[in-house]
């Protein structure tokens, strides 16, 4: 089953860019800032920030810049090839286990594209920008050796200790006898 998936930034801004313009139209019908923002269900200072940029710069000061921060390394098409990749599994990858770790991760980037990321922000791009979560699938246990610790160590843990073995003594304890 595929990761469910963050929403789009673009439609999260398209969607934040819907209500400011109708705050702007509120705002050219004479409507106050508190009646906008109880319209709208916003807080009354965004409602006031929406107010006074309206009244410096119209309804294109209320419009959206776009996506903020640096571009990012990976672009759309490269990060849906890794991702083709990634679903595929990494025995398809060329590792020797379907087990993914961002170790690995790294490096189907790094052939895919030729750009290197350390592993510790290989999370942040399966997180945020592919919407991926953590999941531990029961194709990664190991049965043999669950098996072998249930016949094994639980029934030693589940006895407890022995009673005819003395216990541990020490300066602040009398010895066990």
């Amino acid at each position: 089953m595929p990761p469910i998936r963050r929403p789009d930034p673009a439609q999260q801004r398209a969607a934040l860019e819907v209500r400011r313009l109708q705050a702007a139209e509120l705002f050219a019908q004479g409507r106050s800032q508190a009646e906008v923002a109880r319209e709208l269900g916003v807080s009354r200072q965004s409602a006031h920030v929406w107010h006074a940029h309206f009244q410096e710069g119209g309804v294109d000061a209320l419009r959206s810049r776009g996506p903020t921060g640096p571009d990012p390394k990976l672009s759309a098409a490269q990060l849906a090839r890794v991702e083709q990749a990634l679903l595929k599994g990494a025995m398809a990858n060329g590792f020797d286990t379907d087990l993914w770790t961002l170790e690995r991760v790294a490096v189907v980037i790094t052939q895919l594209t030729g750009i290197r990321y350390h592993p510790g922000h290989v999370w942040v791009i399966l997180r945020r920008r592919l919407g991926w979560t953590l999941e531990r699938r029961a194709s990664e246990r190991d049965e043999e050796a669950i098996a072998r610790w249930v016949a094994q160590e639980w029934p030693r843990i589940k006895r407890g200790r022995p009673q005819n073995r003395p216990g541990l003594s020490s300066s602040t304890n009398r010895p066990s006898r």
